[in-house]
């Protein structure tokens, strides 16, 4: 753990702005490209989040480092734990379950591009850095580590019921179809059941990697 607010406030002043960034570049701004269904991913919706946590965490070390700068710089550590969690499913879905696939979420998708690398694997892994490096220990409480999986089944619900009522994605390349779920591993028209094994295992690896951060946080 660093206890050094000047360093806490440098890391995570350029985290937002990179956060920012990167999100505004995947929504297409700078290219005067944004359409309103991309908010409806998962994807966008976690960055959102990290842009959040980020700028929360900016302010309140920048706060308290008026008044000393050497010290914890660990703030919501509870909520930054489950931020970055929610956060890395992102990362984890998208390099193991969409990325060998080719996911396409629109036109002129690039695997490789800044955009796609910055919302999938560098603003996750900068929010679980923040946390390894400033984060109270023995913050957390046992109920922390079911609370990970509340927004994300609260996104699966949402996204599952827009798309039973009617709400489309794009249109499949393959078929020419309407997909009316976002993503693969739970798109009742194409997998059926076999999605209800997909969201099963990924409960279950979150609340692994929950409990994880929990015993870890008890033994720093």
């Amino acid at each position: 753990m660093i206890k050094d607010k000047r360093i806490a406030v440098i890391f995570r002043t350029v985290s937002l702005l990179f956060a920012i960034v990167g999100l505004l570049a995947m929504m297409g701004v700078f290219q005067g490209d944004v359409y309103p269904g991309i908010l409806a991913y998962y994807t966008i919706q976690s960055n959102i989040l990290a842009v959040i946590l980020f700028g929360m965490l900016t302010a309140r070390t920048a706060t308290a480092l008026r008044q000393k700068s050497v010290g914890n710089a660990g703030y919501f550590t509870r909520f930054e734990m489950i931020c970055v969690i929610d956060v890395m499913l992102t990362f984890f879905v998208y390099w193991i379950l969409l990325s060998p696939n080719i996911f396409t979420m629109a036109d002129g998708y690039s695997q490789w591009s800044f955009k796609n690398l910055a919302v999938h694997g560098i603003t996750p892994l900068l929010c679980l850095l923040d946390y390894i490096l400033f984060s109270q220990p023995r913050r957390l409480k046992y109920r922390d580590v079911y609370c990970v999986v509340i927004y994300p089944l609260a996104y699966l619900a949402a996204t599952s019921i827009a798309g039973l009522l009617g709400y489309t994605y794009q249109i499949s390349p393959v078929d020419g179809n309407p997909v009316r779920f976002p993503y693969f591993f739970y798109d009742f028209d194409r997998i059926g059941a076999t999605s209800l094994l997909y969201i099963g295992a990924l409960v279950m690896f979150f609340l692994i990697i929950a409990h994880g951060f929990y015993f870890v946080d008890k033994k720093r």
